[in-house]
């Protein structure tokens, strides 16, 4: 299987760790990631923020760009880039006006055709083949784990189209493939906060606590991120959040590629885990396995 891979901004830079897990069990699951050359960046939050059609464009751009590769389409990681990736391709697949003039700004028309995937929805698809089976190494059974997938994967339903938007399941469905404990609770698609973390702190705190004690009260061991803007909030702001709500609540907070590199028999140090604020060791003592 081969994808043209849209890596962007993040997993250069402050998410490094989820570009290195997503590679390991991509080779690990035969999944082919030929990255698109000269990719851009999407503009996230602040390009749609600024102008529609800069909205549009930029994120148009990376698919004309993956239109020339012969693959499956696009593999993303990061759920903001698949939001914006997958908004790009809704809008310019029903609406021919914003066709044209996203053709007068990129040179080129694009008509929105270039299937887009999170990762998710490639590994969920291969859990059921005995080679994914295989690979599992080490035994996850005594770990509950709290899968949370925030609001871009799952909103808006008619643009993502990713799973149930209420109760999504496809992050769950791996982690019991990969033998560990899923835990039921309440805010798996609430808000973590997103990019308010600077200009309105008390917001995250407020928003981003109630996810981890929701998380803490129901069991989980750990939470599994599908997003480094959540896991950002969720971890690098934790101490900040424990002292705003009055507890301790202590849940490391992987990228779900990181657990299934440790379920395949990857080290902590493969997988950039010493990356991480809230410390992993204890849990990583627990699965038996070398820090």
């Amino acid at each position: 299987m081969r994808y043209a891979f849209y890596p962007g901004c993040s997993l250069e830079s402050s998410a490094s760790e989820y570009r290195i897990s997503t590679e390991r069990i991509a080779a690990a699951l035969g999944i082919e990631l030929d990255e698109i050359p000269e990719w851009i960046c999407c503009g996230s939050t602040p390009a749609h923020m600024t102008g529609e059609i800069l909205s549009l464009a930029l994120p148009a751009y990376n698919l004309v760009l993956a239109s020339r590769m012969k693959t499956e389409g696009v593999i993303v990681s990061c759920a903001s880039c698949y939001s914006r990736l997958k908004h790009a391709n809704f809008i310019l697949k029903n609406d021919p006006r914003k066709q044209d003039l996203v053709a007068e700004v990129l040179g080129e028309r694009y008509d929105g055709s270039v299937p887009v995937f999170h990762l998710l929805e490639v590994v969920v698809d291969l859990i059921d083949k005995p080679t994914f089976g295989e690979l599992i190494k080490v035994d996850l059974g005594e770990l509950k784990v709290a899968s949370y997938y925030g609001c871009l994967l799952v909103r808006p339903p008619e643009v993502t189209d990713f799973d149930d938007p209420e109760d999504p399941q496809i992050m769950d469905r791996i982690v019991e493939a990969l033998g560990a404990q899923t835990v039921a609770y309440n805010y798996k698609v609430e808000c973590c906060g997103a990019a308010l973390a600077f200009p309105q702190v008390e917001i995250v705190r407020k928003l981003s606590g109630d996810i981890l004690q929701d998380a803490k009260d129901s069991g989980a061991d750990i939470m599994l991120v599908a997003c480094q803007l959540c896991h950002s909030n969720l971890d690098m702001r934790q101490r900040v959040i424990e002292k705003y709500i009055g507890v301790d609540l202590e849940i490391p907070v992987l990228y779900f590629t990181q657990l299934m590199g440790l379920a395949f028999g990857f080290g902590p140090g493969e997988l950039g885990l010493e990356k991480h604020m809230i410390d992993v060791a204890p849990v990583l003592k627990r699965l038996r396995i070398r820090v």
